[in-house]
């Protein structure tokens, strides 16, 4: 199928204004509004805390469940359902177990976002992080990953792609050095819907944290936690209750199996309806079609920044080793007078940083157009 001309304004309503925000939290298609509005007016038809309840909302987990494996392609019962990447990351965080000479490896200190930064370095009390050198897109060198990795070292923390350079980093490569050694953990937040097909065991991950409202064009609130089967075992529950846990010979406590082992209590059902909705209209599409149109307006927003005077462009040249993130900034121009000058014209950019320097990040998506693309770039031209 091919994306490049297809309309997805009736799908993607968003009034007169430009968004190209996607790598913070996506637009949603109309049928994932619709689909949510249905849950609740059945769920309040049906009664809340009915007998007919309970199946009725079973089915809806198991439902998002089975299409998000479908899109890493792993086991339905190895995803669990959150709110957020922040949830995965902490409960890998805090569900490790670590002694006094325990170490994690880590990329880039500030150089990361906050949400796969500051977990770890609340642990320095009590291990040693150990920091992986980069370059200035924020790759680093699979030889300084092996030299850092020792005896105890308990972790590797990593982002698929970075949301301030858009680098994609080699999971697949990292994952076979890896592999039967140390545990290794994605944050794929800025991923997983925007880089076409993935395929979690290629990774060789044991942990993985996404969330349904960014690339996913999912609501805010839902998230994913991957967690290997086979890797279960490393993480103690943050939290417990009687949906996570069963009690024996009166008070002994045992984990229920995955995916029940790390949800505790009630779930965002009608966020997770719409999201399910949001994740089988993007495989209806191919998430490699996806990815192609992706490429091809990242492309064309990139190439007509370079042609402007005094524009500094960030993040790999090559575009199969970046998303369809483009970060800039404007000589002489303040970043967010940038971005405040354009949302005053209905286009929808946002300020972020590279280590301490701010930077403009464009992220269109799949239903962004060339012609948006171009209208941008005019704007741009005119500040």
């Amino acid at each position: 199928m091919n994306l490049a001309t297809k309309d997805f304004s009736d799908d993607f309503p968003a009034s007169d204004k430009i968004y190209l925000n996607n790598a913070s939290v996506s637009l949603m298609p109309t049928q994932s509004i619709e689909a949510m509005k249905e849950f609740l007016i059945s769920y309040n038809s049906i009664g809340p805390d009915s007998k007919e309840s309970e199946p009725f909302v079973t089915e809806k987990l198991q439902n998002v469940r089975k299409t998000i494996a479908k899109i890493i392609s792993c086991q339905p019962d190895e995803i669990i359902l959150t709110q957020s990447t922040t949830d995965g990351i902490n409960f890998v965080a805090n569900g490790l177990t670590f002694d006094n000479d325990s170490n994690i490896i880590i990329r880039g200190m500030t150089h990361e976002h906050h949400a796969n930064f500051y977990p770890w370095i609340k642990l320095k009390e009590k291990i040693t992080i150990q920091n992986l050198p980069i370059d200035e897109n924020g790759f680093f060198r699979l030889d300084d990953l092996e030299s850092l990795v020792n005896e105890n070292t308990k972790l590797v923390a990593l982002s698929h792609a970075l949301y301030n350079t858009g680098s994609i980093l080699p999971v697949e490569e990292i994952g076979k050095v890896l592999e039967n050694n140390v545990p290794f953990f994605i944050d794929s937040a800025q991923t997983i819907g925007c880089i076409g097909d993935v395929d979690v065991s290629k990774t060789k991950c044991d942990f993985m944290s996404f969330n349904g409202s960014k690339w996913l064009c999912g609501p805010m609130g839902t998230g994913l936690f991957y967690c290997n089967r086979k890797s279960s075992e490393l993480l103690e529950p943050k939290t417990i209750g009687g949906e996570s846990a069963i009690i024996y010979d009166d008070s002994k406590l045992a984990f229920k199996e995955l995916p029940d082992k790390f949800q505790t209590g009630f779930r965002n059902y009608v966020g997770i309806v719409g999201l399910a909705s949001s994740a089988n209209y993007m495989l209806d599409l191919g998430m490699n079609n996806i990815r192609e149109k992706n490429q091809y307006l990242s492309n064309l927003f990139r190439e007509e920044l370079s042609k402007i005077p005094n524009i500094i462009l960030y993040g790999p040249d090559d575009q199969n080793l970046r998303t369809s993130i483009i970060s800039f900034n404007i000589k002489g121009y303040d970043s967010q007078e940038v971005v405040d000058k354009l949302e005053k014209q209905n286009i929808i950019l946002a300020v972020r940083e590279i280590m301490d320097q701010k930077i403009v990040r464009a992220s269109p998506h799949f239903f962004n157009s060339e012609s948006q693309m171009l209208e941008v770039i005019s704007a741009i031209k005119k500040l």
